[in-house]
């Protein structure tokens, strides 16, 4: 019902930015959130940031804090990730995830792109 496409990853020294997005299609579209997440090998996956589509209020967790901003574009039915001051840390697979604001887990995910950021 809901495809989700991320883009923008890529290989990025420390101290760099990068911006990824996250393109939406299918019949209908009406999210209550969309979240960023990340997993590096040998970790569990991590909640980055979500946006509430309806009036855009973000919400970060402490990974991203400080670096990372979490924006929409309603006509695109896109959302970003900007992420600055980059960390080797930071190296991992980001993912979009669509929250139709019922239930207890996130329907829609993308493929992930791949971010590492080298020292």
């Amino acid at each position: 019902q809901v495809q989700l496409v991320e883009s923008g990853g890529g290989l990025v020294q420390a101290g760099g930015s990068l911006r990824l997005s996250c393109a939406a299609s299918g019949r209908t579209f009406s999210p209550y959130t969309m979240g960023w997440f990340r997993q590096a090998p040998g970790k569990e996956r991590e909640s980055v940031a979500r946006i509430t589509w309806s009036d855009g209020s973000t919400y970060y967790t402490d990974v991203a804090k400080g670096r990372f901003s979490i924006s929409r574009d309603n006509a695109k039915r896109t959302v970003y990730l900007q992420m600055n001051s980059l960390k080797p840390e930071d190296t991992a697979i980001y993912y979009c995830a669509y929250y139709s604001g019922t239930g207890s887990r996130y329907e829609y995910w993308g493929q992930g792109t791949q971010v590492t950021v080298s020292s």
